[in-house]
């Protein structure tokens, strides 16, 4: 397998909108993932929509309030896919941790794979009143593609390499992606954990669908690590410039 780590844009905003409480503003990337699987591509997240770059106040709303995008020409997951000589239309697998707008945005663009997403998630997305409070993007992120929904754990291909994790909280049914190979295992935790000092300290976001559920979660994955596996964060600055320097590849085996 390899792992391609996709930067698509980045949003300022203050840190407390990451962290309660937290001072200062951080710059945050918007991540998404190509994992080459010897039965198929997956892609684990989208980004925001192509169209944050040129109309962020009809995108974003009043979220352009908080978080500033720098989202510029070429970034977009197609963009993206394509800079690395992957055509977005033959992407088969298209996972979406779960339905914000930084993580659904650009599934229009990957017209033809099959979309998977924890079902209470998307059940969630169905009711308006709903979706507004939790911030689920139903126009970005149904965009008529073969579905599957899913309920907990899913072992995308049967093998045990590519395992969807439950981690609710953030949202109703967000979920990470953890990858396992002979070099151990990866979890992807997406916003269940932004960064390092999120999981250091268990400083939650003043917002989410259940917070406790989410410090579970935390927990989960303070214990994983602490049993070997390497996580890469859903927000993490540092973990992105990393990977920038040192090439798309971010894992291979």
């Amino acid at each position: 397998m390899r792992v391609h780590m996709l930067i698509c844009g980045w949003l300022t905003s203050p840190m407390a909108a990451f962290m309660e409480g937290a001072e200062g503003q951080i710059k945050a990337p918007i991540l998404a993932f190509l994992i080459e699987h010897p039965k198929g591509m997956v892609l684990f997240d989208t980004g925001m929509a192509r169209a944050v770059q040129s109309d962020p106040k009809g995108q974003l709303g009043p979220l352009l309030e908080v978080y500033k995008p720098d989202f510029q020409a070429g970034e977009d997951i197609a963009g993206r896919l394509e800079s690395i000589g992957v055509d977005p239309e033959k992407v088969p697998l298209m996972v979406n941790s779960h339905l914000h707008f930084d993580h659904c945005g650009g599934n229009a663009l990957i017209p033809n794979a099959t979309q998977i997403v924890q079902r209470r998630e998307w059940d969630a997305m169905q009711e308006a009143d709903v979706a507004k409070k939790e911030g689920l993007r139903k126009k970005l992120a149904d965009c008529g593609h073969a579905r599957r929904l899913i309920d907990g754990e899913h072992d995308v291909f049967g093998d045990g390499s590519l395992t969807l994790l439950p981690t609710f909280g953030h949202s109703p049914g967000h979920q990470s992606l953890r990858l396992k190979n002979a070099n151990g295992e990866t979890i992807f935790t997406a916003d269940c954990c932004y960064f390092r000092k999120v999981l250091d300290t268990l400083t939650l976001p003043p917002f989410g669908h259940d917070l406790g559920a989410q410090r579970e979660a935390l927990l989960k994955l303070r214990e994983m690590e602490a049993k070997g596996a390497t996580l890469i964060f859903g927000h993490d600055p540092d973990q992105a410039v990393q990977a920038a320097k040192t090439g798309v590849a971010l894992l291979s085996a």
